[in-house]
Parts: structure tokens; C-alpha cells; sequence
């Protein structure tokens, strides 16, 4: 799950929520999971890890634009 918020740390939003639903459900298909409390376990681990991917992701990115001199959006400099 933390590569899955690295990949599509870019979409924050719908990598949270595609994360923590879609792993809790791969478990559950496979059998691993059987009671509504392991359901609630699986979503809230795969909630944390999506967002340590998440975090990462938007780290390097922020990194990345301070290094290369990010300049203002034509919205940005109208402010």
C-alpha cells in the first residue's frame, strides 16, 4: 500500500480512498478476512500505509520544486 500512494501520490484524494477500500476487499476475496472488526483493521492499516506512500510522494515533489525553482502559475502572480 505504500507503493500505491507513492505511485498516485500526485491524486492524494482518490489514492486515500481507492487504498483503503480496495485492500480491505483483495483480503476479504481471498478469504483472509472474516469478521466485520477485521474488515475495520485491514481499512484503518491500509489507510495508514496509502498515506506514508502519500506523504512521500508529495515530500519528493515539493523537494523537487524548491530544487528546480518553481515558478508562479499565472494565477499565482495575479495575487
Amino acid at each position: 500500500m505504500i507503493l500505491f500512494g507513492l505511485l498516485l501520490g500526485r491524486w492524494w484524494k482518490v489514492a486515500l480512498v481507492a487504498g483503503t477500500s480496495a485492500w480491505p476487499l483483495l483480503l476479504w476475496s481471498q478469504g483472509l478476512l472474516a469478521t466485520p472488526s477485521d474488515m475495520l483493521g485491514a481499512a484503518a492499516l491500509a489507510l495508514v500505509n496509502t498515506a506514508v506512500g502519500v506523504l512521500v510522494h508529495q515530500l519528493v515533489l515539493a523537494l523537487a520544486r524548491r530544487v528546480r525553482g518553481h515558478r508562479a502559475t499565472p494565477v499565482e502572480a495575479s495575487r
